[in-house]
């Protein structure tokens, strides 16, 4: 952007609204900074080895914790929120069990593109922005800690980022610019007092304390991430998710104000809500690459679907 450039007195509104018709739900803006706080209680998750077999998430930690050195020349984090929250969910009776997050096409190219778009607003009234860049869960980026930043909303004590008026069930975006907006860093009050539902929910004890996740025992870790073998002393507690696991945010009190998304690119297909369990258990990898075009389910492929499958349905 020329240093001369002017941007309209009201160039946050439009930039809000501009996101809010491109179908982000909320959108915050914070001033790039080092985040020593959430750099802190991150090396002491890792020093725990709760990050189990993500060694990715040992990589460019300086980068992760100050976004300035990701991006050269960032000033600014613009972060949106994007609702997955379905209408309609999968079948239970005689069926495994599928995060929601994954009901429809794979949310990273879905928001990356809506980002570039918001982008391209940004570009049409600062011109052309080098080193301008847009993340969706692809970057060393504390997601979450930006979001609560820009006050969308808080991290509660199952780690997911809680929306005070709308829940959980969101994806977090991000564009890092190289100009200086006006930020409006505020941070929500952490509103899970007492509660604790979700660490009492969650069945293999992954939530071993308020905030804090042993990524090891996490079914949705496990039936992604892992590789290698599944436990079999935690067969019992997958309670039939063979791909994520939605347990501590269907039982977070915060989602009675979940609304049902309006993007077309997360409704569950035809083909995923007819299969049931015996479906699932013949799954050949023909039907798989036909259910999870473009899925996010993708990320644990044929072999790692069907390891899960096959670990729920051994005597």
């Amino acid at each position: 952007m020329a240093e001369s450039t002017t941007l309209p007195e009201n160039f946050i509104e439009l930039l809000k609204t501009e996101a809010l018709q491109l179908g982000f739900d909320e959108v915050g803006i914070s001033k790039a900074q080092q985040l020593p706080d959430d750099a802190r209680l991150m090396e002491d998750w890792l020093r725990l080895g709760f990050q189990g077999g993500m060694s990715y998430l040992e990589r460019n930690r300086e980068k992760r914790y100050d976004p300035r050195l990701l991006v050269a020349g960032t000033a600014t984090v613009i972060t949106v929120l994007q609702n997955y929250f379905p209408k309609e969910k999968l079948p239970e009776d005689n069926n495994f069990k599928v995060s929601k997050y994954a009901y429809g096409k794979d949310y990273h190219k879905l928001i990356r593109k809506k980002l570039q778009k918001l982008l391209n607003f940004i570009e049409s009234h600062t011109g052309k922005l080098d080193g301008a860049r847009a993340f969706t869960d692809s970057a060393p980026l504390l997601d979450r800690a930006w979001a609560q930043k820009s006050g969308l909303g808080f991290i509660g004590k199952n780690t997911c980022l809680i929306h005070p008026r709308k829940g959980s069930f969101f994806f977090v975006g991000h564009l890092l610019i190289p100009i200086d907006l006006e930020a409006k860093e505020n941070e929500i009050t952490d509103y899970c007092g007492t509660c604790r539902r979700c660490l009492d929910a969650c069945p293999t004890g992954a939530l071993v304390e308020a905030h804090r996740l042993d990524a090891r025992k996490c079914i949705s870790y496990l039936t992604i991430e892992h590789k290698g073998e599944l436990p079999d002393a935690l067969k019992q507690q997958f309670e039939g998710w063979i791909f994520g696991c939605d347990i501590c945010q269907d039982v977070c009190p915060w989602n009675r104000f979940a609304k049902p998304h309006n993007e077309p690119g997360f409704l569950i297909s035809e083909q995923l809500k007819k299969m049931r369990k015996p479906d699932w258990e013949k799954l050949d990898e023909n039907t798989f690459n036909e259910l999870f075009a473009g899925s996010a389910v993708k990320r644990a492929a044929y072999n790692g679907l069907k390891r899960n499958i096959d670990f729920l349905k051994k005597d």
